[in-house]
């Protein structure tokens, strides 16, 4: 079995990120929108936690 890059995956959950700040800012008041890349924001949050938590074991 391969080791995940654990920089690449990283990188990946950054890029996730932003592009969900970027739809929230450009969504300029459409609450469907705004809604959805918060809850892509809270899961990037824990996608972070969890890449964390492997580069420290």
């Amino acid at each position: 079995m391969d080791t995940p890059d654990l920089q690449e995956l990283d990188k990946l959950i950054k890029e996730l990120e932003k592009t969900a700040n970027a739809l929230i800012k450009k969504a300029r008041g459409i609450q469907a929108i705004e809604r959805n890349a918060d809850r892509i924001l809270a899961s990037t949050k824990m996608l972070k936690l969890n890449v964390c938590d492997l580069i420290l074991e």
